[in-house]
């Protein structure tokens, strides 16, 4: 068996990436697309979990800012990341992926609820286990879920999937001059208040010793980088090395 330097990883997937170009849904091509990049971390069985957002279908706090009470708002947010959750599950089952989706928020027509030792013994049966609705609870974004989850199941490292190639000092889409971070620390993304995850996700991380790597995860030799422990993305850690 080929010695990588992670083993139980999790996997922190924006909502946003699962709509593709048409920018809200499900698009069933970038579905796929992103079905085989992880397919291609399963077939090197590493342990894998995976939260996903809910921006392509609901957002709890701009939900809130049209009216909409903030506690239902994030439950309405929670109930999107089940619905991407259980859309990744069918795509990855079509390519022959062992998955397991696991809820917060109990609705045992789709998904198991989530149990902290079930979820470890999933994994440690090379199922991909996607944590879906959030912590459970209003006011917690699924960034801090996912976190929570990895420290939960003792992860060794996060990594945020986004569609850009890392940490930049200012948005890369609109600014032609920015610059991106090879390495960070904790300290230096929670002082420059860079937007990596939200401030009690990176709080969670450094106070767990827990590595975060943000990558485009459309690219799919960005993974090929991080389980050889070659460079890619941005790692956000304790020490620069």
């Amino acid at each position: 068996m080929i010695s990588y330097p992670y083993r139980r990883l999790l996997l922190k997937m924006s909502g946003e990436i699962l709509a593709g170009k048409q920018g809200y849904g499900l698009d069933p091509d970038t579905l796929s697309e992103l079905a085989e990049t992880i397919k291609y971390l399963y077939q090197q069985d590493l342990e894998l979990g995976i939260v996903i957002g809910a921006g392509n279908i609901f957002r709890g706090i701009s939900g809130a800012t049209t009216g909409i009470d903030r506690v239902s708002a994030d439950y309405m947010g929670m109930l999107g990341t089940i619905m991407n959750s259980v859309a990744l599950q069918s795509a990855l089952e079509r390519i022959q992926c062992d998955t397991r989706v696991m809820s917060a928020i109990h609705i045992s027509q789709l998904a198991e609820p989530y149990i902290r030792r079930r979820a470890r013994r999933h994994m440690e049966k090379g199922r991909i286990v996607i944590f879906a609705g959030g912590t459970g609870n209003p006011y917690f974004t699924t960034d801090t879920a996912a976190v929570l989850r990895a420290i939960e199941m003792e992860a060794d490292i996060v990594i945020k999937g986004t569609k850009v190639d890392g940490v930049y000092d200012s948005d890369p889409v609109i600014h032609d001059d920015a610059v991106k971070f090879d390495h960070l620390t904790f300290k230096e993304v929670l002082e420059k208040e860079l937007r990596v995850m939200d401030m009690t996700a990176v709080t969670l991380c450094k106070e767990n010793d827990l590595p975060i790597v943000v990558l485009n995860m459309l690219k799919r030799d960005n993974f090929h980088a991080l389980i050889e422990g070659r460079e890619c993305g941005t790692k956000i850690s304790k020490d620069k090395p």
